[in-house]
């Protein structure tokens, strides 16, 4: 039986001690979390398993010491500090295994759901909206679930559903979900996307992710025919291709003409396109990161991102030195998956130089120095303390605004030749004299 109620006698279902599972980005129940934070003095080690959440974040306040700490499944902006104080930790974890984590018994059982949702329909479904990732079977094994019901909520098809019957408490609001600008890439951008685009051919199926390169990677997709979405989740650039004919998922393996994904980032333009629609589908993280799935797609082009990646291929895509920075996601999922597909192509795109936070002193070993308040993202090693998110035998296709260096089944010295030669002009002679003094050349 769900109780109907506002967010303060909702929010009274969290105990001390309890751990509470919050719902994400788009889907994030801002008024319950306000009101759990209002509770705070009252409660004593509450954990707070965070998927990334947009909006105010007033739990990571350090007034709340002792009473909210914080599991980080994703790193976003607004917890980096409080994971640099000590007031949160990251949790790293494969996505497509957090389900598994939260079952009943799991190292993250759930004591209560905070989730977000739309209004039931006639038959009691309500739809968990732009956010199903793992929120589909968390649902499921949580003690108990609080629901945001939002009439703003669109009603996304796939693994979305929850009957009302799921609910213990729910809690009627009606307020615009947080939204997320698109950015129009630049021209360094453009040239990365122009680069990967050369590697996507005619009915290939796509992971891709947030951002502007992501976005010039489509742009440049406009003469493809029947391209496919099977991805952790898509954003706004996928749009003008869906309107122009290109994507059709009409050759895909599974889920043949649907754009499959786990969530969506974007603004409302976003939001009303998958709005009821029958060809976009939402599915479980189990099932869009599994690499059983991912590997049956013919021509599977994953791409993905990195901070910066050594002269022989290991990445780090999830921290700054010891900093965590985000997460590793689904990256690993998808570029195995799209490795073991036929024909399929694991990239990893970036631009070959970041902004230097502070002039580099190049005290470390094989450290550059900055150049012009630019440092290389290729490196002759990982910064210390850097994570490797990705091995080096994981990596096929890297791509800079420079070119494409492929290093799959290329020795350590082929792969720093390879790398120096997409790393940026001016940083290209301190890493050959790095990679002799590694004796990766000779």
């Amino acid at each position: 039986m769900t109780t109907w109620c506002d967010a303060k006698t909702a929010v009274q279902v969290v105990k001390s001690g309890n751990r509470v599972y919050l719902h994400g980005r788009h889907s994030t129940p801002t008024p319950l979390i306000e009101a759990l934070v209002a509770r705070g003095e009252e409660l004593q080690d509450v954990e707070l398993l965070s998927t990334l959440s947009f909006g105010p974040v007033p739990y990571t306040d350090p007034r709340w010491t002792g009473h909210f700490y914080v599991r980080s499944i994703f790193v976003g902006a607004s917890e980096r500090e409080a994971i640099s104080a000590g007031r949160a930790s990251y949790a790293p974890a494969f996505l497509a295994t957090v389900p598994k984590l939260c079952m009943p018994g799991g190292p993250w059982s759930i004591d209560v759901a905070f989730i977000q949702v739309s209004p039931p329909d006639k038959h009691g479904y309500c739809s968990l909206g732009p956010s199903v990732d793992m929120t589909s079977e968390v649902v499921d094994y949580a003690r108990q679930v609080v629901a945001l019901v939002n009439p703003q909520v669109p009603w996304a098809h796939g693994d979305s559903f929850v009957h009302l019957s799921q609910l213990d408490y729910a809690v009627n609001w009606d307020g615009p979900l947080h939204e997320v600008g698109q950015q129009a890439p630049n021209q360094m951008q453009r040239e990365i996307g122009r680069h990967v685009a050369d590697l996507i051919e005619d009915g290939a199926t796509l992971q891709l992710g947030i951002g502007a390169i992501p976005d010039a990677v489509l742009q440049a997709l406009t003469d493809r025919r029947d391209l496919g979405i099977h991805s952790e989740m898509f954003s706004e650039g996928v749009l003008d291709l869906v309107e122009r004919g290109v994507i059709t998922g009409s050759r895909k393996a599974l889920d043949r003409g649907k754009m499959v994904a786990s969530f969506i980032i974007g603004s409302r333009r976003l939001m009303d396109f998958l709005d009821d629609n029958p060809m976009v589908e939402l599915r479980s993280i189990s099932y869009t990161n599994d690499i059983q799935v991912i590997r049956q797609f013919d021509h599977m082009v994953a791409i993905n991102s990195a901070l910066e990646v050594d002269l022989t291929g290991q990445v780090c895509a999830e921290s700054i030195g010891t900093a965590q920075y985000s997460g590793v996601g689904g990256q690993i999922d998808f570029l195995q998956g799209a490795a073991d597909a036929p024909h399929g192509r694991p990239v990893l795109a970036f631009p070959a130089t970041a902004h230097a936070p502070q002039a580099r002193e190049g005290n470390m070993p094989y450290e550059l120095p900055s150049i012009d308040g630019q440092v290389s993202r290729i490196v002759p090693t990982l910064t210390p303390g850097a994570v490797v998110t990705t091995t080096r035998a994981h990596v096929h296709y890297v791509v800079t605004e420079y070119g494409t260096a492929m290093l799959f089944g290329r020795s350590t010295a082929q792969r720093a030749r390879s790398l120096i030669a997409i790393a940026a002009p001016q940083f290209r002679e301190q890493l050959e004299r790095a990679a002799y003094e590694l004796h990766l050349l000779v």
